[in-house]
């Protein structure tokens, strides 16, 4: 592998130019707006949050009867999130979340694992680059690596989403041909440029808020500071060519509080973020105990990019990335308390916007995964199954695989599952009796993990699937958004409120 620390005028100027003349002028007009224009966009999306994400959690925490914050906004619609091959037209009906975000934040379709290029690997700009050309404010914010893929693709290019940072490798950045060698690098060097390495010198975004330390340098920092940032924390000691674990600082929640600057950046894992069930467990001595919360993140935002002095308005995406990470691992706990951390991220947006009166507050999902399921009560999947698998996850008690299977019944039926869909049996880990929890609707006295808790839950799989995923708007125009709509789509309405 190999360091790229490139001299960044030819990279930002081919970036520029790839850019719609006719969008950027148009998204320069007038700073008059009437009372009922829109002026600033608050995007938030549940990372592989499906309909049943959103019909569980809030069942698990409002009850039946109750309602998510999100789902309390006024429109309601539905968007299909499918990609396509590279280098064709043809569909791929199970979209990743490189090509599911730029969709939205570009308006075309790639290939899965594409961050901000066409199928064909072309540069195309995006929603938050032309709000930044335009003269508004922006911010990013993310439970996941700042440089993963919901995040990037915001305000980065890259072929492959994987080509993160600190360092280039072509098994991360390049894709490969048929024959299993890599493609040439292409002439646009920024498209195998670390992730890491863009965004701490393309300016797109001036509030930045997430994880993902590690993926950034000492002379990632400089740059950054060069150009106004704070930088919470450190990424590095500059006497180093690269950075170590205990070079680095991670700020804390604390520090987040206290900013004030109007261009910032704030890594608070050299990971992902902890997840917010394991988060809230830990001794309040533990490091990850002073991480701040989606909310918070989101909240210390809204503040800064709406503290701007004479600046248009802002744009500002927020992601609750860890739904879909626990939603892989099939872990139903952790799922459901990352969905309502990210619905207290959407209060907090909804709370400004309600205020603000000139906000629309998008919120939707780039794709849905491992097909979260409720189902009925002292029912299983996988029947085939002769047993459930050994429980890997003993100390979790929703996660516990209770109530057991009897096995007596467990048959397969060559009707319904006429495939090799279960694979070994017990053996197979894709084989798992449901996650069961007490909701607000059950006496005071059913516990998570037990027969009688109301809400059972189980998983299709371990990776995404293609049904559509539901959006929900308030605000002035948001009114477009309760159809049925392509993801491409989002980016053409957005652009279309902020920078008609």
């Amino acid at each position: 592998m190999q360091h790229r620390k490139r001299a960044w005028a030819v990279a930002v100027a081919a970036t520029t130019a790839a850019m719609s003349v006719a969008t950027l002028v148009a998204g320069c007009g007038s700073d008059a707006k009437g009372d009922n224009e829109v002026r600033n966009i608050i995007y938030l999306l549940g990372d592989g949050m499906g309909r049943t994400h959103v019909t569980a959690a809030r069942q698990r925490f409002e009850g039946a009867g109750g309602h998510l914050q999100l789902e309390q906004l006024p429109y309601v619609g539905a968007v299909a999130t499918y990609a396509v091959e590279p280098n064709s037209a043809k569909p791929s009906l199970v979209t990743d979340s490189a090509s599911a975000a730029t969709a939205w934040s570009s308006g075309v379709k790639t290939y899965n694992a594409a961050i901000g290029v066409d199928a064909y690997g072309k540069t195309v700009p995006t929603l938050m680059e032309q709000a930044k050309a335009a003269g508004f404010a922006t911010g990013n914010v993310s439970t996941a690596e700042i440089t993963d893929a919901t995040p990037a693709a915001m305000f980065s290019h890259a072929l492959l989403r994987g080509c993160q940072g600190p360092t280039f490798s072509e098994s991360t950045c390049l894709p490969k041909k048929s024959d299993g060698s890599y493609e040439a690098q292409p002439a646009d060097k920024t498209l195998v440029t670390p992730i890491a390495e863009q965004i701490a010198r393309n300016g797109t975004a001036d509030v930045i808020f997430g994880g993902g330390l590690a993926r950034f340098e000492p002379d990632d920092q400089k740059v950054m500071q060069d150009k106004g940032y704070e930088v919470l924390g450190s990424m590095g000691d500059p006497a180093l060519k690269a950075q170590t674990p205990e070079s680095q600082k991670v700020p804390t929640a604390a520090d987040l509080k206290s900013v004030t600057a109007q261009k910032v950046i704030g890594l608070f894992n050299r990971g992902n973020m902890t997840v917010t069930n394991a988060r809230n467990a830990l001794p309040d001595s533990a490091p990850q105990k002073q991480e701040p919360t989606l909310a918070d993140m989101t909240t210390k935002a809204i503040d800064l990019l709406s503290a701007r002095k004479g600046g248009k308005g802002f744009l500002l995406q927020v992601e609750g990335a860890l739904i879909d990470k626990r939603s892989h691992a099939n872990d139903a706990a952790q799922t459901l308390d990352e969905v309502k951390a990210f619905d207290d991220a959407v209060k907090a947006a909804v709370d400004f916007a309600e205020k603000d009166g000139h906000t629309m507050v998008v919120v939707t999902a780039d794709h849905e995964c491992a097909g979260f399921s409720i189902i009925e009560k002292n029912t299983f999947t996988n029947a085939e199954a002769v047993a459930p698998p050994t429980n890997v996850d003993a100390t979790n008690p929703a996660n516990n695989s209770k109530p057991a299977r009897d096995g007596k019944d467990n048959v397969k039926d060559p009707v319904r599952s006429p495939g090799l869909v279960n694979g070994a049996g017990q053996q197979d880990p894709r084989n798992f009796a449901p996650a069961t929890f007490r909701t607000p609707d059950d006496p005071a006295e059913v516990k998570d993990g037990s027969p009688e808790a109301s809400l059972w839950l189980t998983y299709l799989s371990g990776n995404h699937t293609g049904a559509d995923v539901q959006i929900y708007a308030y605000g002035p125009g948001a009114q477009v958004f309760a159809a049925s709509q392509d993801n491409t789509s989002l980016y053409t309405k957005m652009h279309k409120a902020l920078l008609p």
